[in-house]
């Protein structure tokens, strides 16, 4: 129990009531006996919010390797044909590409989200409705940079740009 008692005339001080009644238990502190386990993720059903919020956080952490392995193919490019055709030959792989077609959608959906929170910052777009619209936005904005990026870069690629 929580009282407010006055100490030799100076203002009002809060104490914790040691009784094993009210809120706090014995001692002033929680009991963990009484309280309920707490329920794991499992128990709970994903919302757009919380899944939009741990994708920009992967992709966030996905762009770390990315952008070695850009890092890696500009210092090929550097150091002369013979790595830079290694490093061509890697990337141009399937698997190259898979990581690359990643890495696109990575930056491009951190970007969206960045600017989403930009809004955010400012004010706007804090209501329910309104999260969700920009989720949504958001995603689509995404995946249409991604892939306009990459019908770009076929086109440029085979001359018809």
């Amino acid at each position: 129990m929580i009282q407010v008692n006055r100490v030799r005339n100076l203002p009002a001080a809060i104490r914790i009531d040691g009784g094993s009644k009210g809120p706090l238990g014995e001692g002033g502190f929680m009991s963990s006996d009484n309280r309920p386990l707490s329920p794991h993720l499992q128990v709970y059903r994903p919302q757009l919010t919380s899944v939009l919020s741990f994708l920009h956080r992967m992709t966030g952490v996905a762009l770390t390797p990315g952008t070695l392995l850009l890092v890696y193919w500009l210092a090929a490019a550097a150091a002369g044909p013979e790595a830079f055709a290694t490093a061509q030959a890697l990337i141009g792989s399937i698997i190259g590409r898979v990581l690359l077609l990643g890495w696109s959608f990575a930056l491009f959906y951190h970007l969206c989200n960045g600017i989403r929170h930009l809004f955010w910052d400012a004010g706007y777009g804090l209501e329910l409705p309104d999260l969700y619209r920009s989720g949504w936005l958001m995603v689509f904005a995404a995946c249409a940079l991604t892939l306009g990026s990459w019908v770009l870069g076929y086109a440029m690629r085979s001359g018809a740009w």
